[in-house]
């Protein structure tokens, strides 16, 4: 079963570092696997000439590795395919088949060509294709194989320039380089759920709404997001959503009846929808300017801190007694935390993540019923527990840090590239990525290391310094452009 195994192929990464980050997570090890997984499926997308060029990444899935690693985790890969010609069932299977060999010479996930599945549609005006992809991963799971779906559409109006945005892809594994795919830019990415939103009123697109007009530390044009949403509402043929078309209670209704079967494998914990549904309407006067989004200042804390430390931008595996990322997940979704610290349980609202000059991370935080600022050592938690308690953020929420979210326009050049079969085999081939455009170098505030990257995106990885210990990564500063 599975592609041949090709000499100088790289093992799959450990169990255990599933593991590690599922129980920072609180999610079940295949969820984490899946979005493992994923990522090496983007990277096989990136390395095709032919699909990198014209496959732009959408969806929740997008968001959730482009954007925001707080998020929900997704199940799916959706594309907007701009060569409808790729929308060919023999062409699909070839070019997957030769994907899944360099998948597996890259990473050891097995993907076994003769069970890729292609499902083509044609209606008017353009062309859509189904996939299954079904893998072997590092819970080497041989039986049942878990699997991936493929949504492919050419019927779909693409209104602002896509982007190439890096892949959050927090395994020991990461291409060198990184993982890069062209995606749809932010204020089109939400105009599109709020499209999505009003089409079919799935519990997941008004989670993905709200979350995204909640990151206040992202500043889309609004006006932007409007038009880009009333072009796609006339190309769909529906009406533009407003709130009265969008707070039905038949909507309601119909939101609460699949909220948990729909979310709550992908979350730690399940929000109750009321949180969500109230928010709509703020949603819609921030859209047509009748309200702003006020700018929050820095929760207060007591010590010296270490400035030049920021948490990381990725999911990562702490390795501390309490699981860090339920309390940034906790955050990003306005949810209290019970803590237990000196013996006793207290119901906080985190505001964020930061570490002292002597080294010790600490988490600040508003006790939710007395409204006292409170700074915790982490070493020294002895157990958290998301709850279901909502807050209001009184301070601006710092536990996820983030990185610039506009790429310049992408420079291309008439150069041929090389294909993914061409591309030099072995875990060197990680790093072999043919020069396109600029190259900005990024040095870590912490330990001075640099990092070439291809579009700005001044988020670093997780990396050891040159004394070999770990550094968290966080944000570079830019060091130089080469052209």
């Amino acid at each position: 079963m599975g592609a041949p195994r090709l000499e100088g192929r790289c093992e799959v990464i450990e169990k255990q570092e599933i593991s590690e980050l599922a129980r920072e997570l609180s999610l079940d090890l295949h969820v984490v696997e899946k979005d493992y997984v994923l990522g090496w499926l983007l990277a096989g997308i990136a390395a095709d000439l032919d699909l990198s060029e014209n496959w732009v990444f959408k969806g929740g899935t997008c968001l959730k590795k482009c954007y925001f690693e707080t998020y929900r985790f997704s199940e799916d890969l959706d594309f907007t395919v701009t060569d409808e010609a790729q929308l060919d069932e023999a062409y699909l299977l070839q070019a997957f088949r030769q994907m899944a060999e360099w998948i597996y010479e890259q990473s050891g996930i097995e993907i076994p060509g003769e069970q890729i599945r292609f499902k083509l549609s044609v209606f008017e005006g353009g062309r859509y294709a189904e996939g299954r992809v079904y893998y072997v991963g590092p819970l080497m799971q041989k039986r049942n194989l878990a699997r991936i779906k493929f949504d492919l559409t050419s019927k779909e109006k693409l209104v602002l320039p896509p982007q190439k945005r890096m892949v959050h892809h927090p395994y020991s594994d990461c291409p060198v380089d990184g993982i890069h795919v062209l995606s749809y830019c932010f204020e089109e990415v939400f105009a599109e759920k709020m499209r999505a939103l009003a089409e079919r009123e799935r519990p997941r697109d008004l989670y993905d709404v709200v979350h995204l007009y909640r990151h206040d530390e992202i500043r889309p044009d609004r006006a932007v997001v409007l038009k880009t949403l009333q072009e796609k509402c006339a190309f769909k043929g529906i009406s533009v959503p407003t709130i009265e078309s969008l707070l039905r209670e038949d909507a309601k209704i119909k939101l609460a009846a699949e909220w948990e079967d729909m979310l709550a494998h992908q979350l730690p914990v399940l929000p109750d929808l009321e949180q969500f549904w109230n928010e709509i309407p703020n949603v819609f006067r921030w859209l047509h300017g009748e309200a702003e989004r006020h700018s929050l200042g820095s929760a207060p804390i007591i010590g010296s801190l270490d400035n030049t430390w920021q948490p990381p931008a990725m999911v990562h595996a702490w390795r501390e007694n309490v699981p860090l990322e339920s309390v940034r997940f906790a955050a990003a979704n306005h949810l209290c935390v019970n803590l237990h610290y000196q013996d006793s349980w207290r119901l906080i609202e985190p505001y964020s993540l930061r570490r002292s000059l002597d080294g010790n991370l600490l988490l600040c935080a508003v006790k939710h019923e007395t409204e006292e600022s409170r700074t915790y050592r982490v070493d020294q938690i002895q157990g958290i527990e998301v709850s279901k308690t909502t807050f209001n953020p009184r301070y601006q929420i710092e536990l996820t840090p983030a990185g610039p979210l506009a790429a310049p326009p992408v420079q291309r050049h008439a150069a041929p590239r090389q294909s993914i079969s061409a591309r030099p085999k072995g875990s060197a081939g990680r790093a072999a990525n043919a020069k396109i455009g600029p190259a900005y170098v990024f040095k870590c505030p912490s330990c001075g290391k640099q990092f070439r990257r291809k579009t700005y995106d001044a988020t670093l990885p997780s990396h050891k310094n040159k004394n070999g210990f770990q550094c968290f990564g966080g944000f570079g500063s830019l060091v130089k452009t080469e052209y």
